[in-house]
């Protein structure tokens, strides 16, 4: 039996209607990256510190030159690259190890950016302590 189509319902015309917006779609989809360069973090030294019981306590510095961070350090040893990622609601991703943050037990929770603004760029970082309580701490460019 075969099928009959008036001209304007053959497959190849909505095929034709359906190409644009599947295009249209696509380009969407690949202009949707992790970290666009809207929302890169500039590059420079963050200073992170902690508000503990009633003083602010330096918790080291994370150096930031494009996709690649290197982790607080406490003494002169030089210090191994890391790859980071941000991702489009603004958390980071840390891709290597975050000196103190995580070490002895601690662990990374959240890392979210709170300001891209190359004066005043920062972000928080809620760290888990091996007994299970959250400490937060911002770094912020110097």
């Amino acid at each position: 039996m075969a099928l009959l189509f008036r001209e304007k319902e053959r497959p190849e015309h909505t095929m034709r209607s359906i190409l644009p917006l599947a295009a249209s779609a696509a380009m969407i989809c690949a202009c949707a990256s992790p970290a666009s360069a809207a929302e890169r973090l500039p590059d420079g030294v963050y200073h992170c510190e902690v508000y503990l019981l009633g003083q602010f306590l330096s918790l080291g510095d994370i150096t930031i030159r494009g996709n690649v961070y290197t982790e607080p350090a406490y003494f002169t040893a030089p210090r191994q690259g890391y790859n980071y990622q941000i991702e489009t609601n603004g958390e980071i991703s840390w891709l290597g190890p975050l000196g103190g943050f995580t070490a002895g037990g601690n662990s990374i929770s959240l890392t979210q950016v709170t300001s891209f603004d190359p004066a005043d760029a920062s972000f928080d970082i809620i760290m888990r302590q091996p007994h299970g309580a959250f400490t937060a701490s911002t770094c912020t460019i110097r």
